[in-house]
């Protein structure tokens, strides 16, 4: 009976201590020990614009390759690479004795001509020529203006003239190179302001309008942003490619940008209010997203929540939580699901406090040993 009772005693304290254990692992794990230090924050409406990214080519607003209109030598080049040129200005004259030679023929052809009729018209009033000579006449003189005129044209092929004031680039010729229709002697572009033409998704359409500002950025000028603005949105959508192409346009006053560069394009929508969090914030658990909302008895509750758009730092929060709430923003590996908290700015104020009291119950002792003394 004695070893019954003993080992009855026995069972009796092991079920004691699993029932002692049992509740403090129970106590743990809702919340017990001590409270870990986080830092909050109360959501609130904000604003929030989205982005729209494309890459897109720079192109002059103004370019054209400067070539000749007939075949013959160059006679000067007068110009250099890079300069700046104004409209009319003469670039390479080509040699044009020939041409010369056959305006001054045809200039004394048409006196000549012009001096006859002006005689025969005179005797015609008179009646001393029939009409119909002092009309042929006038024909002849006519024919010989022509001529006079396409000699000038012809001659006016051999001086090559910038049609637009712009910036020039390489001189490809030489004077005695001999150049032919299609030869490139230089580039002429417009530098005072660029066109940005990039391609978006179709879906983006209803997105886009004339005057909607564009900022644009270059590998080579990098944390630099240039402004501008939509200039105009193509007719039609690529059947291929479901894409709308677009051109913006950007000041260039500095010339710093060139044509032929790839800019990187970021549209801006519309302002909208929605919460939004920082990314600090956000636990992952698979394809679910949740963060930890801070209960009156500053205890924390691990709620599901939706996501929506997202840049660098914050993510938008589209259900789950609401303006009001505070939420964890830093902390949340150590965090379980009810779990005590204490906000780091709380505890600051509190340690200070706590500094203060201290500082002063020290000096008021002092005061008073002295004062004893």
């Amino acid at each position: 009976m004695a070893r019954i009772g003993f080992t009855l005693a026995l069972v009796a304290a092991i079920l004691g201590l699993a029932a002692c254990s049992g509740k403090a692992d129970k106590a743990g794990g809702k919340g017990g020990g001590a409270p870990s230090v986080v830092t909050t924050t109360v959501l609130a409406p904000s604003p929030w614009t989205d982005t729209t990214d494309a890459l897109g080519t720079a192109r002059a607003r103004e370019s054209v390759e400067i070539t000749a209109k007939v075949s013959d030598t160059v006679s000067a080049v007068q110009f250099d690479s890079g300069q700046d040129a104004a409209a009319g200005q003469v670039l390479v004259t080509l040699s044009n004795r020939q041409e010369a030679a056959g305006v001054q023929e045809a200039q004394a052809a048409y006196r000549e001509a012009q001096a006859l009729y002006a005689r025969q018209a005179a005797l015609a009033q008179r009646q001393l020529v029939a009409t119909s000579t002092v009309e042929a006449q006038r024909a002849t003189r006519d024919a010989a203006r022509a001529r006079l005129e396409s000699m000038h044209a012809d001659a006016s092929d051999r001086v090559i003239r910038a049609p637009f004031a712009g910036v020039l680039g390489l001189r490809r010729v030489s004077p005695g190179s001999l150049v032919s229709p299609g030869t490139v002697i230089t580039t002429l572009d417009d530098l005072s302001a660029l066109d940005l033409d990039f391609s978006l998704p179709e879906r983006a359409l209803g997105k886009l309008a004339v005057g909607q500002r564009v900022e644009a950025a270059s590998d080579a000028f990098p944390g630099e942003r240039f402004q501008g603005a939509i200039a105009s949105i193509d007719s039609r959508v690529d059947p291929a490619t479901r894409s709308v192409a677009a051109r913006a346009r950007f000041d260039n006053p500095d010339k710093r940008l060139r044509p032929g560069m790839l800019l990187n394009v970021v549209l801006d929508q519309a302002a909208r209010s929605t919460l939004q969090v920082p990314e600090l914030s956000i636990q992952q658990v698979g394809q679910q997203s949740f963060v930890f909302r801070v209960t009156p008895d500053n205890k924390v509750e691990q709620v599901p929540v939706t996501l929506g758009a997202r840049r660098p730092g914050a993510v938008e929060i589209l259900d789950g939580v609401k303006a009001g709430d505070r939420i964890v923003v830093e902390g949340i590996v150590k965090l379980k699901d009810g779990a005590k908290i204490i906000d780091a700015a709380k505890a600051g104020k509190a340690d200070a406090g706590r500094d203060g009291a201290g500082g002063q119950g020290a000096a008021h002792g002092a005061s008073a040993g002295t004062r004893g003394g």
